[in-house]
């Protein structure tokens, strides 16, 4: 095991933000983790909030007392434990408070410290923990939540996120069509092994995803006699491709070479295997940690609660209240130094997210290569499709008056594109608040044109002096919805947060630029994107 912690600090955990109560004993001096489970299963449908702290209110106690007798058993000073750990958020209310209520009143009996831990920080730093990977990007896959986090100055970083529903919760909604019991996953997971794949939406935009189009179209199969083993088949190799091609496009916008997974959908054999598959391909390490520490647990919020502990961050009991929307972004991540990770590069070869670019003089050659975790339909379908849009919204985008490169050919059958190389520079290495209001104008001007980006993020625009030129159109489409011109604003803010320590200031910058030039609905209803918190529980 990675480890941060010196010494020989104890911490007992507590996790109660859904369907587990669990209690963890860890031991920094030994590097073990104990951990007492009881599961919340409901006799049909999805989680009851009311059932759920029920189980709650009975079994973490019990877990609790389990955990302590264990501690007690093992320490040689008394109290047993350095200190308490408990989930804050997010999560169901109920729950959290159950839980937070035996933390606050565990950490009272025996006199110690109490530390607040946010659970999704803690999926990821277990992973890191275990991995003992520097600066990894995690992809969380959960019941609830579906996001991408990556660090920077201080804080873990949302760089990508569901748009509508977690994926366990997405999963769930099928199964519960099909009569099936919770929880879904695993079932579909069974099924699957046996079915044909079968077609259904992908949709991607910029490192965010959206599952509630998958799911419509999957009862709708169901409903008009397809196996439901073939509906599975295709369900994952969708739902899962969308979740690796996400996590792909984190890695090369982040320049990091580290993967983590966590959360109870990461259990999935098939999604370990894409992600295990693309990390393989791009030369990037992959970590997934056992099944345990994927899935709800206490052992994630002891191992972060003893890093917390040991850099001071406590709570006390009058400021230890729970929060069911707590966000990843709004901690403090006090213990660990700050590092960025750096990007890799050659002068004559770059290695993006699904694609390779050679520069040859005054041309570029970019291929979308055979992505080997994605079903050869599947990938066949998308490689053709981003290469035909790309060339077509290139050249449109051109003609609206946005700076592109020239098209020169294309080869839809190796799916391959020749265009003007255009720029020394990606705008990740060269940021400044000039040319961020050149690309917010940019963003505008296509817009108008009724065109979508799709993907603008710092690695798709090049510099050139004063000329910034927007390339990579493989996501874009024609839209006349403003929600959708939002979604490139966001997606440009999502990127500057991902590759810039000062992404506030940016951002807003990006924003002002795009409201003088463009139409002011699309800024009111990117303010109601950002508001929606999409990846809380």
């Amino acid at each position: 095991m990675g480890t941060e912690t010196d010494g020989s600090v104890r911490v007992l955990g507590i996790e109660g933000t859904a369907w587990a109560a669990s209690a963890a004993l860890y031991d920094a001096g030994t590097e073990t983790v104990e951990i007492e489970t009881e599961a919340y299963l409901p006799d049909s449908g999805g989680i009851h909030p009311r059932e759920a702290a029920e189980h709650m209110a009975e079994q973490i106690p019990a877990v609790v007392e389990r955990i302590l007798d264990r501690a007690g058993e093992t320490a040689d000073s008394d109290p047993p434990v350095d200190c308490v750990a408990f989930s804050r958020g997010p999560g169901l209310g109920p729950c959290l408070r159950l839980a937070g209520t035996s933390a606050r009143a565990l950490a009272q009996r025996l006199d110690v410290p109490l530390v607040g831990v946010n659970h999704m920080v803690a999926h990821l730093e277990i992973g890191r923990h275990l991995s003992g990977f520097t600066s990894p990007v995690c992809l969380n896959a959960s019941g609830a939540n579906a996001h991408i986090l990556g660090y920077r100055n201080g804080r873990y970083r949302v760089l990508g996120e569901t748009m509508d529903t977690g994926v366990g919760n997405a999963i769930d909604k099928f199964t519960r069509h099909v009569g099936w019991s919770h929880p879904g996953g695993p079932k579909v997971e069974a099924a699957a092994k046996d079915g044909q794949y079968v077609e259904f939406p992908y949709v991607v935009k910029g490192m965010d995803f959206s599952f509630s189009g998958i799911m419509s179209a999957a009862k709708q199969e169901f409903d008009a006699g397809t196996p439901v083993e073939d509906i599975c088949c295709g369900l994952q190799e969708t739902i899962f491709a969308m979740l690796t091609e996400v996590s792909e496009r984190a890695l090369a916008l982040t320049g990091s070479d580290e993967l983590v997974l966590g959360g109870g959908v990461g259990q999935n054999d098939r999604l370990q295997s894409m992600l295990t598959s693309m990390c393989e391909q791009r030369g990037a390490s992959f970590f997934a940690p056992e099944n345990r520490f994927l899935r709800d647990n206490a052992g994630m919020i002891a191992v972060l609660g003893a890093k917390m502990y040991e850099a001071g961050d406590t709570v006390s009991i009058a400021d230890s209240a729970v929060d069911s929307d707590f966000r990843p972004d709004e901690v403090p991540v006090t213990w660990r130094e700050s590092e960025t990770a750096v990007g890799r590069k050659t002068d004559d070869l770059v290695q993006g997210a699904e694609s390779q670019v050679r520069f040859e003089g005054n041309r570029v050659v970019k291929r979308r290569h055979e992505r080997a975790y994605r079903h050869p339909e599947l990938d066949e379908r998308l490689r053709r499709e981003r290469t035909r849009t790309e060339a077509r919204l290139t050249s449109q985008a051109r003609r609206a008056g946005v700076p592109t490169p020239v098209v020169r050919d294309i080869d839809t059958a190796d799916a391959e594109l020749t265009l003007q190389y255009v720029g020394d520079e990606d705008l990740r290495d060269t940021l400044t608040e000039q040319r961020v209001r050149a690309v917010a104008r940019h963003l505008a001007t296509l817009h108008e044109a009724g065109v979508v980006h799709g993907d603008p993020t710092t690695r798709n625009v090049r510099v050139d002096g004063d000329t910034t030129f927007l390339i990579d159109f493989g996501l874009g489409y024609y839209s006349d919805d403003p929600e959708d011109y939002a979604m490139d604003l966001h997606v440009l803010g999502q990127s500057l947060t991902g590759t810039d320590d000062d992404a506030d200031r940016l951002r807003e910058v990006a924003i002002d630029s795009y409201r003088d030039v463009g139409d002011g609905n699309v800024v009111i209803t990117l303010r109601e994107i950002e508001g929606r918190g999409r990846y809380q529980s």
